[in-house]
C-alpha cells in the first residue's frame, strides 16, 4: 500500500488552518522593535518586528494603515495588536498588524509630536507670520458647534464685555472623522464676510475628542486664513496644533472672547479720562492766553495808542531837520569849490593848459625813442636769442647752440661751432 503524502501547498494550508483556529493567535499583542519598515505603492506596509533574540516578519495592509495617526520608523519600540497566520505561498508565518502603538506612548501623541515638528520646521509657528488681533472689532466670527456650551459662553462673554460687536457663528462638527474637513470649509467660508477676528475652537474633552484640531488640513487652513485667528480648544491644560499655528491662543473659549474684545467699562473709563484730560488742556490754554492778553492790555502803549504816532512824528521831524541842514552844508561847500575853480587860470585860459600838457607828452615820447631797441637795429646793430631768450654774454653760449640773430630787416638762424 502506497504511503499517504501531502503536497507543499496542502501542508502550508493545513498549518495555516491550525494557526487560524488557535484562539491564542487570533488577537494578540506583541512587543518589539520595528526594522526595515517600508510602504509600497499599493499602500501595504511590510516590516520586521524583533527583540534581542528573535524576529518575526509583519505586514499592515492599506485598510488598517490609513488609520495610523503617526509614521512608524525603524528603531521605534512598539506594541502591535494583530494575529499570526501562515503566508501559504512562501510557507512562512507572519504577524498581521491591525494597530501599532509606540511602547509607552499613545499613537495620537506620536502623531501630534510628528506633525508639530513638521509644521514648525516649515515655519507655520513663526511669530513673523502672526497677525495682530484688532483691539476694537465690529464683527467677530466663531467656527465651532452651534449647539455646544462653547459657543454660548463666547457669545455671552462678547455681549457682556463689548455689546457693540456683532457675532457670526459658522457651525461645524468639532469631533470625529468628519470634523476636520468641515472646520476647514467653515474657515474658508468665514473669509467671505467682513470679519475682524475669527475664533476657532470647542470645549474640553479627551485627546480623541480634540483631535480634529490636530489635523494638518485644519492647521494649514488657519495659517492661510486672511482674518486674524484666535484658537480656543479645550481647557487651559490642553494644547493642539491649532494653538501653535493660530495668531493667538486662548486657554478656553471664554478666554478667547475676552481676548477678542475689550471691556466696555474700561473703554468708557479711558474715554472719560481722555475727555477730562482734553478739557483740562483746553481750559489751561484758555487761561494762559487770557493772562497773556491781560498783560498786553495793561501796557501803556495800548492805553494811549496815539503816543506811538507822536513819538514817530518827533523822530521824523528830527530826521527832516538833519536832512535840511546836511543839504544846505553840501550846497554851500560845493559853491565854495566852484568859486575857487572859477578864479583859477585854468578856466580863464584853457588853451594854455593844453599846450603845457602837450609839451610834457612830447618830452616823454623822445625819451622812449632813445630807449627803443629797434632804433639801435637801424643803426646796424643786432642781438641774438637762444630759445627766445636774449643772449647778453658770450659765456651764455656753448658749442652746438642754435642762435636766432635779429637784424632790422629780418632774422638769421645760425649754429655755434
Amino acid at each position: 500500500m502506497e504511503s499517504e503524502y501531502l503536497t507543499v501547498s496542502q501542508l502550508n494550508a493545513y498549518i495555516n488552518k491550525k494557526l487560524k483556529f488557535d484562539t491564542n493567535l487570533k488577537n494578540i499583542y506583541v512587543k518589539g522593535e520595528i526594522s526595515n519598515f517600508k510602504t509600497y505603492p499599493s499602500g501595504h506596509s511590510y516590516f520586521t518586528l524583533k527583540d534581542k533574540n528573535s524576529q518575526i516578519p509583519a505586514v499592515m495592509f492599506k485598510g488598517r494603515r490609513q488609520f495610523l495617526k503617526f509614521e512608524p520608523k525603524d528603531g521605534m519600540k512598539v506594541i502591535i495588536k494583530g494575529k499570526v497566520e501562515v503566508y501559504e505561498r512562501d510557507g512562512k508565518y507572519q504577524l498581521y498588524a491591525t494597530t501599532i502603538t509606540e511602547d509607552g506612548i499613545g499613537a495620537l501623541h506620536i502623531a501630534f509630536e510628528q506633525l508639530k515638528k513638521k509644521l514648525d520646521k516649515e515655519g507655520l509657528f513663526d511669530d513673523a507670520h502672526k497677525k495682530e488681533i484688532p483691539k476694537y472689532p465690529q464683527r467677530i466670527g466663531v467656527v465651532t458647534a452651534s449647539t455646544g456650551a462653547a459657543v454660548k459662553d463666547i457669545i455671552k462673554t462678547i455681549k457682556g464685555r463689548y455689546p457693540y460687536c456683532e457675532v457670526l457663528v459658522f457651525s461645524t462638527l468639532v469631533q470625529g472623522d468628519l470634523a476636520a474637513p468641515q472646520i476647514v470649509r467653515q474657515i474658508i467660508h468665514a473669509q467671505r464676510y467682513d470679519i475682524d477676528t475669527l475664533i476657532v475652537g470647542r470645549g474640553g474633552g479627551s485627546i480623541e475628542d480634540l483631535w480634529p484640531f490636530n489635523e494638518e488640513i485644519v492647521a494649514r487652513a488657519i495659517y492661510d486664513c486672511k482674518i486674524p485667528v484666535i484658537s480656543a480648544v479645550g481647557h487651559e491644560v490642553d494644547f493642539t496644533i491649532a494653538d501653535f499655528v493660530a495668531d493667538a491662543r486662548a486657554p478656553t473659549p471664554t478666554g478667547a472672547a475676552v481676548l477678542a474684545v475689550p471691556d466696555i467699562n474700561e473703554v468708557e473709563y479711558k474715554l472719560k479720562q481722555l475727555t477730562d484730560r482734553l478739557n483740562k488742556n483746553i481750559n489751561d490754554k484758555i487761561t494762559e492766553n487770557k493772562t497773556k492778553l491781560n498783560n498786553i492790555a495793561q501796557k501803556q502803549i495800548l492805553k494811549n495808542p496815539e503816543s506811538i504816532y507822536e513819538i514817530k512824528g518827533m523822530t521824523l521831524d528830527n530826521l527832516i531837520n538833519k536832512l535840511e541842514f546836511a543839504s544846505k552844508n553840501i550846497i554851500t561847500e560845493n559853491k565854495n569849490k566852484l568859486f575857487k575853480l572859477e578864479n583859477k587860470n585854468i578856466l580863464k585860459n584853457p588853451e594854455e593848459i593844453t599846450k603845457m600838457k602837450k609839451e610834457v607828452f612830447l618830452r616823454h615820447v623822445a625819451k622812449l625813442e632813445v630807449l627803443n631797441p629797434l632804433i639801435t637795429l637801424k643803426r646796424g646793430y643786432t642781438y641774438a636769442k637762444i630759445d627766445g631768450k636774449v643772449v647778453s654774454s658770450a659765456k651764455d653760449v656753448k658749442s652746438g647752440d642754435k642762435l636766432d640773430v635779429e637784424f632790422d630787416d629780418g632774422v638769421v638762424n645760425t649754429k655755434v661751432i
